[in-house]
């Protein structure tokens, strides 16, 4: 049995800190949750790689600097409720619950919502809410959240999720842009999110995420 134990904290100390992502919440939830869990069996081996992990159907686990960049920026407080958009196969809800007051997990496949359900009881991971519906659509009924996080990219961002944010709320987004991705902090003034470029990164753009392509004669 391969030591997950030693991978974990070997992915912190090579991929999470030289990334400059030195909060201790985030550290230690990343060390706290065994990441192997909420990682397919048949790419067990690759669950501490620094890579997205492909989930299927353009759907990725995304790599641990990535995900802890992003938690870094979004300054996720223990009195924070946090909308985790696409969450997978749980793993980026789970850290958030070790960091956050509740999350309220969204996924649209269910059979990754069955896996993420699973994993997170197996983590003990009590304070997540798992909302099975449409990516885009969000989960109005625990409206107004915090912050949001997505786990992918996007071309645009929805107007129904815009809604469900706080006046003074944080989002962390992966805007893909051609062949080239990038990750923005957003933050809700007079009903708008205002976003500003944090770091560069790629991941496959979430269903229903994509831009509207208009036709012209």
């Amino acid at each position: 049995m391969p030591d997950f134990t030693a991978r974990r904290t070997m992915m912190v100390d090579t991929q999470v800190r030289p990334s400059d992502v030195t909060k201790f919440p985030i550290i230690d939830a990343m060390l706290r949750i065994p990441r192997e869990v909420f990682t397919p069996e048949r790419l067990i081996e690759a669950a501490y790689m620094g890579n997205n992990i492909d989930l299927g159907g353009g759907r990725v686990l995304l790599e641990p600097r990535t995900f802890a960049k992003m938690l870094d920026a979004l300054e996720v407080g223990n009195r924070d409720l946090v909308l985790d958009i696409a969450c997978g196969t749980g793993y980026s809800a789970a850290v958030l619950a070790q960091i956050a007051q509740g999350v309220v997990a969204v996924e649209e496949d269910t059979v990754l919502a069955a896996e993420a359900q699973a994993a997170l009881s197996a983590t003990g991971c009590d304070t997540v809410v798992l909302h099975t519906g449409p990516l885009t659509n969000g989960a109005p009924d625990y409206a107004p959240y915090d912050a949001m996080i997505l786990q992918g990219g996007v071309e645009q961002f929805p107007d129904a999720l815009t809604d469900q944010l706080r006046e003074g709320g944080r989002a962390a987004c992966l805007f893909v842009e051609g062949s080239l991705g990038v990750v923005r902090i957003g933050v809700k003034q007079q009903g708008r999110i205002a976003w500003r470029d944090e770091f560069n990164a790629g991941a496959p753009v979430l269903p229903g995420f994509e831009r509207d392509h208009a036709f012209s004669l």
